[in-house]
Parts: structure tokens; C-alpha cells; sequence
């Protein structure tokens, strides 16, 4: 199993370019902004709204790479 998802990323980032890389960085820092943002109380609310709408898109379109690299026909 372990090796399934170490092949799974060495073909992922065979396949990708660095437009790829480039929305990982972008989902992982909305994500890192949302768990710790430490804006004024009043700036929140459209701080989270933002990192959140970033990182739903930037993880669906990272995720749907993923699952067509996992799912693809070997043969």
C-alpha cells in the first residue's frame, strides 16, 4: 500500500508541470492561512471566505489530476 502512493506521487509529479507545483503551494498556504490567520476579528470572516474559495478550487483541481494519474489504464 505504502509503495502504491509512493509510485502514485513519483508518476504524479512525473506528469505535472510547474503549473502543478505552482496550485500546490497556492493550496497549501490557504490552508496553512484558514488553521492560522490572526487577522483583526472584524477582517476574518473575508480572509477565511477567501483562502477557503482558493484552497476548495486549487485541492479539486489538484485532486482530479491525482485520481486520472491513480486510475489510468496500465495496459
Amino acid at each position: 500500500m505504502f509503495r502504491a502512493l509512493l509510485d502514485l506521487g513519483n508518476n504524479y509529479a512525473k506528469e505535472s508541470s510547474w503549473k502543478d507545483f505552482a496550485l500546490t503551494k497556492f493550496c497549501l498556504f490557504s490552508m496553512g492561512l484558514i488553521a492560522g490567520t490572526q487577522v483583526p476579528e472584524k477582517y476574518k470572516k473575508p480572509v477565511i471566505g477567501t483562502a477557503a474559495s482558493v484552497f476548495a478550487i486549487t485541492y479539486v483541481t489538484l485532486m482530479a489530476k491525482v485520481f486520472r494519474i491513480a486510475f489510468q489504464d496500465k495496459g
